[in-house]
């Protein structure tokens, strides 16, 4: 039995909120293998995925930050192999194949119309018959792209600029009718149904009431997190605070979880049933911005006093760090933050400007920073690295 927490300092809360997310646990020796890359994913429970390039796409770095060098096809290779799938786990995700049926309560209720999708669910409603021939024809035809249903016959504006059949391939994605088995090259979704891209044992897995997915999922969300408020728990697979309120209380009356009070937290806090203090970390990395550690920018300032805004979307002249900025971590605690770029053409990963946080000396930093560097450009095949300044 785990020893038993009432109550935790700052720092403690921080070393169990670290050790839950992977930094408990040194960096392979050797580049990292699939069987290092399909335990950390399975650990985690949530990738997020982001299409943005500047540096790689993001969510191949909460792999980089926690097992250094690897293979940059582990997550295609580990959808092919059937472990992954995607889907609104947090954002856009790669998730375990075994949280399937933990989501099927999802996917039911946005078929029924008990969620609603902005976009999506008033497409469906009057074009039912255009979604189901969509249907149909992934069903006879197999592996799809939008691009190979496409109807636009106009230039495609932004990113979001949908046509009929991509709008209907993502309803159908999103009521659980149609999955992904992975993107092309041009990141796009390949559709195809559910039983060609599951494996056969959790299809046939039974699927749980709304009610026990969602607890399951505050669960998983608990032991990913190490020590979490009530939003937070909600936070880690987007679920609504309001909703899942009344089920934290009974996992807390069932002994599941334990409610602890953290130094300087107004709200008290959650721990698993077997949570405990780690015995060491190994906590300095560079940070997606999606990372699972900091991707609640509210708990970034309770747990690490680190406010953080991505600027990708800030008007150029408006930004304050930069564009693609990565918060730089190191043993522990958020020490600057890096505006990264991979400049592919002329082999260089360039930190073009370098923030530390205010009490924090550059020159504390520059030798942890240069060897995180160093590895992240031998693990993209960059030749040289180039660090700006603030």
């Amino acid at each position: 039995m785990a020893k038993r927490f009432d109550s935790l300092s700052i720092a403690d809360a921080r070393r169990m909120a670290l050790a839950a997310q992977g930094f408990d646990t040194a960096r392979p020796k050797t580049k990292a293998t699939q069987r290092h890359v399909d335990a950390l994913i399975s650990r985690l429970g949530v990738i997020q995925i982001d299409s943005v390039n500047v540096l790689v796409r993001s969510q191949e770095l909460p792999l980089f930050a926690r097992l250094g060098n690897h293979d940059r096809n582990a997550i295609p290779r580990a959808t092919q192999q059937q472990k992954l799938f995607e889907y609104w786990g947090h954002e856009a995700a790669h998730l375990p194949v075994d949280v399937h049926p933990l989501f099927r309560w999802k996917m039911n209720a946005a078929r029924t119309g008990k969620i609603a999708h902005w976009g999506l669910t008033s497409f469906y409603e009057e074009n039912k018959a255009f979604v189901r021939r969509t249907l149909k024809y992934v069903e006879q035809h197999g592996p799809t792209t939008a691009r190979e249903l496409s109807t636009r016959t106009e230039k495609k504006g932004t990113w979001w600029d949908w046509d009929e059949a991509k709008v209907a391939l993502e309803y159908l994605f999103l009521t659980g009718e149609l999955m992904s088995r992975g993107r092309g090259s041009d990141f796009a979704r390949v559709y195809d149904l559910p039983e060609r891209v599951l494996p056969q044992r959790i299809i046939d897995a039974p699927t749980p009431s709304e009610h026990e997915a969602r607890k399951q999922l505050l669960v998983r969300s608990a032991i990913a997190q190490g020590v979490a408020t009530a939003g937070d728990l909600a936070d880690y697979y987007r679920q609504k605070l309001a909703t899942v309120k009344p089920l934290i209380a009974d996992l807390v009356e069932e002994g599941e979880l334990r409610v602890v009070a953290v130094d300087g937290w107004a709200e008290k806090a959650f721990v698993h049933r077997a949570a405990k203090l780690p015995k060491q970390l190994h906590a300095t990395a560079l940070l997606s911005p999606f990372d699972s550690l900091v991707w609640c920018r509210p708990r970034n300032e309770r747990l690490f006093n680190f406010h953080y805004r991505i600027e990708i979307y800030t008007p150029k002249e408006k930004r304050k760090f930069g564009y693609y900025v990565l918060p730089f971590m190191m043993n522990g605690e958020m020490v600057g933050r890096v505006d990264m770029k991979a400049d592919r053409s002329s082999g260089v990963l360039r930190a073009q400007r370098v923030h530390t946080e205010k009490g924090v000396k550059r020159s504390s930093i520059n030798e942890a920073l240069t060897a995180e560097l160093a590895v992240m450009a031998t693990w993209l095949g960059l030749d040289r690295v180039q660090i700006g300044h603030g």
